[in-house]
């Protein structure tokens, strides 16, 4: 798929520069064995990680009855009420996100990857998806804003998810990351290339927590990874 926001799997050494021998490739590659590609629009942290938590939880039939997903977008959208979110401002997008969640669900088994993949790859449900997901990290950060203020470089905590958050196409930060995990109550492994090091930097976000999802980023941009199965 050309010009793809999100791709097919692909080998892990599609991320190399042909004939590397760097430290942090060959550590890469012995953990994980593929990568799948996310569209460099400054919404790929937000594309990915509802790519890989929605693969990860319909690939999993007990997971998905014990998660109950549908009912955990749909009372995700009293987190952005009680932020003092309109209904009309997020109503079409959850219902995108649920759409989404609803057809996938009801494809056969094995079809369900292909399905998932080619309605991430329609622009405006993509982002659309994208959008719901930036409202909710924007409106847990509100509603814990005795917590989050502490971290956050801007006049304010409102202005920042307005500016920082809930605008398209802008780069999250850490901060982000981890509203948005405790949002949707998940754990999020973050593998960063960045850094002199010739160690890979691991992130467990929250901390001590089992990731169900793996991300890679590399110079201010997340793809998807997956692990090699263990020995």
């Amino acid at each position: 798929m050309a010009d793809c926001i999100v791709s097919c799997k692909e080998d892990i050494s599609s991320l190399f520069p042909e004939q590397t021998s760097d430290a942090k490739h060959k550590d890469l590659s012995s953990q994980f064995s593929s990568v799948r590609k996310v569209l460099g629009d400054g919404n790929c942290f937000y594309r990915a990680l509802c790519f890989a938590h929605l693969e990860s939880v319909l690939h999993n039939a007990r997971a998905l009855q014990s998660f109950r997903l549908k009912d955990k977008i749909i009372q995700s959208s009293k987190v952005l009420s009680s932020a003092g979110f309109d209904e009309s401002s997020f109503k079409h997008h959850l219902n995108t996100l649920l759409k989404v969640v609803d057809v996938v669900e009801q494809s056969q088994a094995e079809e369900q990857e292909d399905t998932l993949l080619r309605l991430f790859n329609e622009q405006m449900t993509s982002d659309s998806v994208v959008q719901y997901l930036r409202l909710l990290t924007s409106a847990h950060l509100q509603n814990h804003a005795d917590f989050f203020c502490n971290f956050v470089e801007a006049p304010n905590l409102q202005m920042y998810c307005q500016q920082e958050v809930e605008t398209m196409a802008m780069e999250c930060d850490h901060v982000d990351i981890l509203a948005l995990s405790q949002a949707l109550d998940i754990c999020i492994h973050v593998v960063s290339m960045e850094g002199d090091e010739q160690q890979l930097t691991h992130h467990i976000i929250p901390e001590g927590d089992e990731p169900s999802l793996h991300l890679l980023y590399q110079t201010s941009h997340y793809n998807i990874l997956y692990p090699r199965p263990q020995q």
